[in-house]
């Protein structure tokens, strides 16, 4: 063995590198980098492409079935402001009985629903509005004797009982705003 070999020079082992500290400021940048390009791609979705408005949903398709059913007659609202948003609706066979359900955003952003059903009140009304429902004051509709209640925590409702069908208006919009709905039914 070769004496040089064996021994270690100061000369052949690299010296390591001298590592660069990062501090507070290299951290703001990094953050910087990431954090400005993301506000601006949420300020373009919110500002340009209106990211906070409901998604409008056609509900024609689920209005015409419920029509051809025959199985109650059917009402939709007419003459609603833009404002009011539809955003989901289905029709189909519930609990023995036929419903269309609609469902809204009401111009000051609350949450509406709208239920057109062939279900008993008995069956139908604890089924949206819960068995802790409590009926409140009737209130005249277009001529016609709405049942006010309270649903759950936040919602309230207006129930109409017919021979044919039975309506329910339930959510977290203000009161007018169900009255208006329900006034807009032909």
């Amino acid at each position: 063995m070769d004496a040089d070999q064996n021994s270690s020079s100061p000369a052949a082992v690299p010296a390591p590198a001298a590592r660069r500290e990062r501090n507070w400021k290299d951290m703001v940048l990094s953050l910087a980098a990431i954090m400005v390009p993301l506000a601006l791609m949420v300020a373009y979705y919110q500002f340009f492409l209106d990211g906070a408005d409901p998604i409008a949903r056609d509900v024609t398709p689920s209005v015409q079935s419920a029509r051809a059913s025959g199985a109650f007659p059917v009402l939709v609202p007419t003459g609603l402001s833009e404002e009011w948003s539809a955003t989901t609706s289905s029709f189909g066979t519930v609990d023995g009985g036929q419903s269309l359900r609609i469902g809204y955003v009401s111009p000051s952003g609350g949450a509406v629903l709208l239920v057109e059903s062939s279900v008993p009140a008995e069956r139908l009304l604890p089924a949206e509005l819960t068995t802790g429902a409590r009926p409140g004051a009737p209130v005249t509709i277009d001529g016609q004797q709405w049942q006010s209640y309270s649903a759950r925590a936040n919602e309230t409702a207006l129930v109409l009982l017919t021979p044919d069908r039975t309506i329910v208006i339930v959510g977290t919009a203000d009161a007018g705003e169900l009255r208006e709905l329900a006034d807009s039914l032909a």
